[in-house]
């Protein structure tokens, strides 16, 4: 016989909004503990009491610690691409797009910089679902890889049609190789990270329109199989 001291209750609907505001004080909970005590110290119930809410509750929303990060590289991904738009409204240099969006994150990661490095060496282990390779990562690195390509559609660039395509791709590794250099970058406002920038985008952009000349055409086709090689298959 079923009573009321039997009926379980069933779990909150997601997409309500209190459920999205539930969501979302948990990550900010996550957030503010990362920063403060640091990824390994911080535990999903001490997310939970910050929160205020229970810890079956806390592991409704997100299964793990290591899905709270993920969490919160939707939300830095979401700021910048929100920083991103007037840009991208207004601007037709390629080199001028490029290094405002690699800059525009720097702006927007510079609050989390502190306890970013904490947290690097889970997300440099290959099996890691903080891994920027991994199954887990896809939607936040399937976004940033549609960002680049919006960079190079709305811009002023040519490049041999092989190499266009994989373009996008190979932006996003350069990407992600300016924030391992910002990870390691103690100068104030990671100056030395914005000069990289600086310094960088203007040559990349030489030799990507170099390869439309002919006698080095055939260099795009190495460097198409040069990117696809960098791609772990399960990315």
């Amino acid at each position: 016989m079923v009573t009321l001291a039997t009926v379980t209750a069933p779990p909150p609907d997601p997409t309500t909004s209190k459920a999205q505001q539930t969501r979302a004080a948990i990550v900010a909970a996550a957030t503010k503990l990362f920063r403060t005590g640091g990824y390994d110290a911080t535990t999903m119930r001490a997310v939970a009491k910050e929160a205020g809410v229970s810890v079956g509750n806390a592991y409704y929303y997100f299964g793990s610690k290591e899905h709270l990060v993920l969490a919160f590289y939707d939300e830095i991904f979401a700021a910048h691409l929100a920083g991103c738009e007037r840009v991208l409204a207004t601007e037709t240099g390629f080199v001028e797009r490029l290094s405002a969006v690699l800059e525009i994150w720097i702006d927007v990661a510079e609050s989390s910089h502190e306890f970013a490095g904490k947290f690097f060496k889970h997300a440099a282990e290959p099996t890691s679902p903080l891994s920027v390779f991994s199954p887990e990562s896809a939607p936040t690195r399937d976004g940033a890889i549609a960002l680049m390509r919006r960079v190079v559609a709305g811009s002023d660039l040519k490049v041999a049609p092989a190499l266009r395509e994989e373009l996008p791709l190979l932006l996003w590794l350069v990407q992600m190789g300016m924030v391992l250099f910002w990870v390691y970058d103690a100068s104030p406002g990671r100056t030395r990270t914005r000069q990289l920038v600086r310094q960088a985008v203007p040559i990349l952009d030489k030799l990507l329109r170099a390869t439309r000349i002919p006698g080095v055409r055939g260099i795009a086709d190495d460097v198409v199989a040069l990117v696809k090689s960098l791609v772990p298959p399960t990315a």
